[in-house]
């Protein structure tokens, strides 16, 4: 019997609600993704061992994605754009393991992800506006926009959540029907080349996310090239 992409079967119920092996998979990330950070923090060094200077390398090339693409301190917006790579990257490889079928290969991971980004685009752009800035954000250039503009606020994030959606269920699909075509091992090249999906897919979402926040926050955030020379002199004159 041929299942629909579009549809999970339950592997159990908490009361009413559903839970599939993608929703198990989700949590398993998330507690390994949890249990590995709290080791690595508890672990660090002004001696940095490898996978200390792997995790500041990594810190260091967000930091910078973000600073490029927002052109605003990057930290307020680190925890959420590094959190959403990580997870997307780990959920798109987890494929990988026998058995395993990737969450983002189903499209109710993808919409929650979507969601999410919907909801921070929304919670950063009132931060750096304000409530009525970001409400007249709507009406540029015009008022006559202001239905485009709500159109386009929530179909951006939608073409997030098909797009993942499409790639990586594509790639299991392919797989799936080559596996059982061909054998155990040729399908080895499709598997990397689903491997170099996962990543490019992982990366393309959290810079897409960047940009709609960027728009989101305008040119009311303050630039990190914005803040003056003598301002950090006098500060540091009185520390």
């Amino acid at each position: 019997m041929i299942h629909s992409p579009l549809s999970s079967q339950p592997l159990f119920f908490v009361g009413p609600v559903p839970i599939g092996a993608q929703v198990l998979t989700t949590w398993a990330i998330i507690a390994l993704a949890f249990l590995f950070a709290r080791w690595l923090t508890r672990r660090l060094s002004p001696q940095p061992g490898r996978l200390q200077v792997l995790a500041e390398l990594f810190l260091t090339v967000l930091q910078n994605q973000i600073r490029d693409t927002v052109r605003v301190d990057p930290a307020p917006y680190v925890p959420l754009i590094g959190s959403l790579f990580l997870f997307i990257l780990c959920a798109n490889l987890s494929s990988l393991a026998p058995g395993v079928e990737a969450p983002t290969a189903h499209i109710e991971t993808d919409a929650a992800l979507a969601l999410i980004v919907f909801c921070a685009i929304v919670v950063f752009g009132i931060r750096s506006r304000g409530a009525i800035g970001y409400l007249k954000s709507f009406a540029d250039p015009s008022w006559i926009m202001v239905p485009l503009n709500l159109v386009e606020a929530v179909t951006r994030t939608f073409s997030l959540m098909v797009r993942l959606f499409g790639n990586m269920m594509s790639g299991a699909f392919v797989i799936g029907i080559v596996l059982s075509l061909a054998g155990l091992f040729v399908p080895i090249p499709f598997m990397a080349l689903d491997l170099l999906v996962g990543v490019i897919q992982a990366y393309i979402f959290s810079v897409l996310t960047l940009v709609f926040i960027g728009a989101a926050i305008g040119d009311e955030a303050p630039h990190p090239q914005a803040i003056p020379t003598d301002a950090i002199d006098t500060h540091k004159e009185n520390a």
